[in-house]
C-alpha cells in the first residue's frame, strides 16, 4: 500500500513528525512543501481549509489531517513498527494519553504564540499573548519532566511519542532550554537523534544544526 502517499507540510514544522514516522517504519511517501510566509496557501487550504500542515492524501485520494491521527494510521496500517502500542499493550494507555495531551495542551501554544495578532489587537496584548503562551509552554514540558520514570516516554521502548519530543524540543524554547531545565526530554531526543534513518528527514527539515547531527 506505499509509494502513493503524498504529505503535505512545511519545513521543520508538524508534518517533519510524520516524516520522522514514516522513515522508521520503512512507508514510501511524496512530500509537497509550502513555504512558511505563503500559509495559509490557497492549494493547502483546497486540501485542508484549516490552512494547516501536516495533511496526507491516501490512495485513495482521501485526506487525513491532524499529526496525532496520522501517528494512529501509522499504527493502524504499520503495527510492525512498533511506533503504536497495540490494543492490550501496558503502555498503550500511557501512550495515547501523552499523545494526547502533546497535541492537546502543548500545541496550542505554538497556534497563539506564533501569530498572537490574530487573536488579540494591538502591540501591547498581542506581546502580552505571545510571552504568557511561551512561559505556559514552558510549565507544560517541566510537567512532563516530572512524570517520565523511564528511559523512554511510554515505557522501555521507543514509540511515536519520542519521535514527537524529539521534533518538538527543537521548537521554542529549543534544545540548549531542555538541556538545561529538562534533562530526560532531552536525552530522549537526543536518543531519537541517533536513529540513521531520521538524518536525512532532519537535513530536510533544517532541524539538523538544532538537533547537533
Amino acid at each position: 500500500m506505499t509509494g502513493q502517499l503524498t504529505l503535505y507540510g512545511a519545513r521543520g514544522g508538524g508534518s517533519a513528525i510524520i516524516e520522522a514516522l514514516f522513515a522508521l517504519a520503512g512507508i514510501e511517501y511524496q512530500v509537497r512543501y509550502f513555504s512558511w510566509e505563503d500559509l495559509p496557501d490557497s492549494e493547502l487550504l483546497a486540501i485542508n481549509p484549516q490552512g494547516e500542515i501536516p495533511a496526507l492524501r491516501l490512495e485513495n485520494g482521501e485526506i487525513l489531517t491532524e499529526t496525532a491521527a496520522i501517528a494512529l494510521w501509522i499504527g493502524d496500517h504499520f503495527p510492525e513498527s512498533g511506533l503504536v502500542p497495540p490494543a492490550g499493550d501496558p503502555c498503550r494507555n500511557r501512550f495515547l494519553h501523552r499523545l494526547i495531551w502533546l497535541v492537546a495542551a502543548v500545541y496550542p501554544t505554538f497556534t497563539f504564540s506564533d501569530h498572537p495578532r490574530r487573536f488579540i489587537p494591538g502591540d501591547d496584548g498581542a506581546q502580552a499573548l505571545y510571552e504568557s503562551t511561551e512561559r505556559r509552554r514552558q510549565q507544560l514540558w517541566r510537567q512532563f519532566e516530572a512524570e517520565l520514570d523511564a528511559p523512554w516516554a511510554c515505557g522501555e521502548e521507543m514509540t511515536a511519542v519520542d519521535v514527537f519530543i524529539a521534533v518538538m524540543s527543537c521548537w521554542r524554547p529549543r534544545r540548549a532550554w531542555f538541556a538545561q531545565e529538562c534533562p530526560k526530554l532531552f536525552a530522549i531526543a537526543r536518543q531519537v537523534d541517533k536513529l540513521t534513518p531520521l538524518h536525512r528527514v532532519w537535513r530536510d527539515n533544517e532541524l539538523a544544526g538544532e538537533a547537533g547531527i
